[in-house]
């Protein structure tokens, strides 16, 4: 199978600070993963005055008295951070993504050499953004949180019709943290099935556990919110991995990844050795003398299974011994 793409998820884990953005960076590319990924876009065209705050967002940052908007005011970086971030990637060897979240942002990346565009779930039902972003015909990761299979198929039937490039389908559970019997991962199949394309899982679950199970049920796609820590204070760094978790996710991923193999039943190169020491012959249970007829009372199966076969057991049965056998010699016929 093709490696596993690993999206490491910074957002908004930044607090604002380009000097933290930064090390997440370093911590992303010490983790291993292929992306690390922000969340572009000035708070007053993204969110209203009059929005509140989501139960998890109050929840995760113990105010109560904020809008949202207030709160994203709170994390939000200038475009021009965006750009030195970028930057930064291209200079460490990492690749740079991040999510915009209205039309101005999107146009801001695609101006300073942004080339995949990463949906985030709340965009979905977002007819003007999805037609800008399919505009560019560049590939397109959509997450597909809080959607209907019909809302998923209005999306990419626009993006389509829109140019986009190639399509990949992120099933996600909007929640942060998300519990462990809402994510619903055999969703993740039933959109491979519906839309013929490459699929993956956004997680917000605490843990590990459900991104690696993901890839051992065919994710291509993994993508993981991870923070510096998780004390910090912002309305997603309880629902994100430290670095040594980031760290240990790839790792595990890496290995299932490469458990997967082609399919195909044979034994491999590994196991060839271990088929005498494993597999059974069979062997005279007793002292058998020339001429004795072979019989399940003078016969028995034992390793080394470098003799005649257990299985033709019933050919044997019945033949004449060819000479004298002690007891646990390979027989023959």
């Amino acid at each position: 199978m093709n490696k596993v793409l690993i999206i490491a998820e910074a957002g908004v884990n930044h607090n604002g600070s380009v000097e933290i953005a930064k090390r997440m960076i370093d911590t992303a590319l010490e983790a291993g993963v292929d992306i690390i990924k922000f969340q572009t876009g000035l708070p007053k065209n993204v969110i209203s005055r009059f929005a509140p705050k989501a139960e998890y967002q109050i929840e995760n940052t113990g105010k109560s008295d904020d809008t949202q908007l207030e709160m994203a005011n709170d994390f939000a970086m200038r475009y021009e951070d965006f750009a030195e971030l970028k930057r930064y990637c291209e200079e460490v060897g990492i690749e740079f993504l991040s999510t915009p979240f209205d039309l101005e942002s999107t146009d801001y990346l695609h101006e300073i050499g942004v080339k995949l565009w990463k949906i985030p779930s709340g965009e979905v039902t977002n007819l003007p953004y999805l037609r800008n972003i399919a505009s560019f015909h560049e590939p397109v990761i959509m997450s597909t949180g809080m959607c209907t299979l019909e809302e998923v198929r209005d999306a990419v039937r626009i993006l389509e019709e829109n140019g986009a490039g190639d399509i990949s389908l992120l099933h996600c559970t909007t929640d942060y943290p998300a519990a462990y019997e809402d994510v619903n991962l055999k969703a993740m199949l039933t959109l491979e099935k519906e839309f013929g394309v490459a699929v993956g899982y956004s997680d917000h679950t605490r843990g590990i556990e459900v991104p690696i199970a993901a890839v051992a049920m065919g994710a291509t796609i993994i993508e993981k919110h991870f923070t510096l820590d998780r004390n910090m204070e912002g309305p997603d760094h309880k629902a994100s991995l430290e670095p040594d978790e980031l760290k240990a996710m790839v790792c595990a991923i890496r290995n299932v990844e490469n458990s997967l193999g082609d399919g195909i039943k044979n034994p491999k190169e590994s196991e060839i050795a271990n088929i005498t020491v494993a597999r059974k012959s069979i062997v005279a249970k007793c002292p058998i003398k020339k001429g004795e007829i072979y019989t399940e009372e003078n016969l028995t199966t034992k390793r080394p299974g470098n003799g005649i076969s257990a299985m033709l057991w019933d050919d044997v049965l019945g033949k004449s011994a060819i000479r004298d056998f002690c007891e646990d010699e390979l027989i023959e016929i």
